[in-house]
């Protein structure tokens, strides 16, 4: 990974090497002129939340823009007093041995010898303090590029143009509380990314999904107009190295083209969607699935057989509720399923369905896990069966032909809920339910899906 003072260059298409240092500053130009700022005054972009892909995010921007420090400045917030275990620091210490331009940096910045004293039980070290040297605390193995990190909320977003929503869904409305006291004097709002994947249910007056970006609305008072998701099929770590990777960014045309072309690098294609919430919405759906398929995974021994099992009966529940969710379903399969596959491979979800069946993890311990972060598909795995569960939302069974809560027609999410919320059910149960002779085939699950009028615009906080 480049330092982020270092001058990058690319060949345009006609073969002449054009140093992207001038591109880089155009962007950033583009995006101040719009958002109105002075040419003395740096736009102020601040990460709120530093998990694995907050942190990167970040990284990312700091890498990218960092050397144009009149014109943008990058922040990040984190919760101050996380201590780092022992063998935490202990492995943190091999990591940087084993790279040496990290060990360089740390001993030019004078923050070798704490590392040393860590690993030897002399030292505690802090989360926010090795997030300064470019260390997440949820993604060791990953070196980060140096942040400028910030522990005093109000410091670190009472100005900010732009606001990275970084936090686990289940924080976010909490946290965004908090920040609109610090943002009452505010002439003009500030533009938020939101990058968090989960949502929770509502259920009075009506059942609906409530989304990450809904939550910062209703908190803060920051119109809709303003706030923006981001998401893809990303794996936080394997971004940051480079590999190649696409995201969508989700909201009004204001906003979302130029935060796009902003966000764009060689490696990390960022395309632009007006259909925010839905795109949202399934970015928290793949998480449910992605537990039980580690579970399969773990109680298989990998069998492939049932792997794929798995995957054809949990894609057409999820393509079963993208028609309850979405007028015009069929242009959600796409990033839904490459969302679903990356996280089934490399997710966390799919980890720690994997570590309970295999007795690692005991649901005892909770969905906030070390080094790993917060597990989101559980708390959306009791949103969407709270939701879908609602008499008022019933559909016509086309073979019993009568009207049943779309759930009854979503046998995977129901035995994820018995295992992972009621918890009357073993892990073992998710097999039970795949080999159950009454399981319809997954075909003709999307066959009615796609025959029957099921939309429920009001899921999603729409009128009829």
């Amino acid at each position: 990974m480049a330092g982020f003072s270092e001058v990058m260059n690319h060949k345009d298409s006609n073969g002449s090497i054009v140093n992207s240092n001038g591109a880089l500053e155009e962007k950033v130009d583009e995006l101040r002129h719009l958002m109105g700022k002075a040419e003395s005054d740096p736009l102020r972009i601040v990460g709120v939340g530093a998990g694995a892909w907050g942190s990167v995010f970040a990284a990312m921007l700091q890498d990218s823009y960092g050397h144009l420090r009149d014109k943008v400045q990058i922040r990040i917030w984190r919760r101050p007093g996380r201590s780092v275990d022992r063998a935490t620091a202990e492995h943190l210490f091999e990591v940087i041995n084993s790279r040496e331009e990290v060990l360089r940096r740390l001993i030019r910045r004078c923050a070798y010898l704490k590392y040393v004293e860590a690993r030897l039980g002399d030292r505690t070290l802090h989360a926010d303090e090795i997030l300064k040297d470019g260390f997440c605390l949820n993604m060791i193995d990953t070196p980060l590029c140096p942040l400028k990190v910030v522990t005093n909320l109000q410091e670190a977003v009472w100005d900010a143009d732009i606001v990275v929503n970084g936090l686990p869904s289940t924080e976010t409305r909490e946290v965004f509380e908090e920040i609109s006291r610090y943002w009452k004097e505010r002439i003009t709002p500030p533009v938020i990314i939101s990058l968090a994947k989960g949502v929770e249910a509502e259920l009075e007056p009506e059942p609906r999904i409530v989304t990450p970006t809904q939550m910062i609305n209703r908190a803060t008072g920051v119109p809709m107009e303003n706030i923006l998701y981001l998401g893809g099929p990303n794996i936080a770590s394997e971004i940051y190295n480079k590999e190649y990777a696409n995201a969508r960014i989700c909201g009004a045309e204001k906003w979302r083209r130029p935060l796009a072309k902003f966000l764009r690098q060689p490696h990390f294609v960022v395309w632009d969607n007006g259909d925010l919430v839905t795109h949202e919405v399934m970015g928290g759906l793949k998480n449910v699935y992605a537990i039980g398929a580690g579970m399969v995974a773990a109680l298989t021994n990998e069998s492939a057989t049932s792997k794929s099992v798995y995957f054809a009966h949990c894609t057409s529940e999820m393509i079963f509720m993208t028609h309850l969710l979405a007028e015009e379903p069929e242009k959600l399969a796409g990033p839904l399923l490459a969302d679903t596959y990356v996280t089934l491979l490399k997710g966390r979800n799919a980890w720690y369905g994997q570590k309970l069946a295999k007795g690692e993890l005991s649901l005892e311990m909770g969905d906030s896990i070390q080094g790993k972060g917060m597990i989101q598909g559980v708390s959306a795995v009791k949103a969407f069966y709270e939701l879908l569960c609602q008499s008022s939302l019933s559909v016509l069974h086309p073979e019993e032909n009568k009207p049943v809560a779309p759930v009854e027609l979503c046998p995977i999410l129901k035995m994820l809920y018995k295992i992972l919320i009621t918890r009357e059910c073993l892990c073992q149960a998710i097999l039970q339910a795949l080999r159950d002779e009454t399981m319809n085939d997954p075909r003709d699950r999307i066959e009615i899906a796609q025959t029957h009028v099921f939309y429920r615009p009001s899921l999603l906080g729409y009128q009829p």
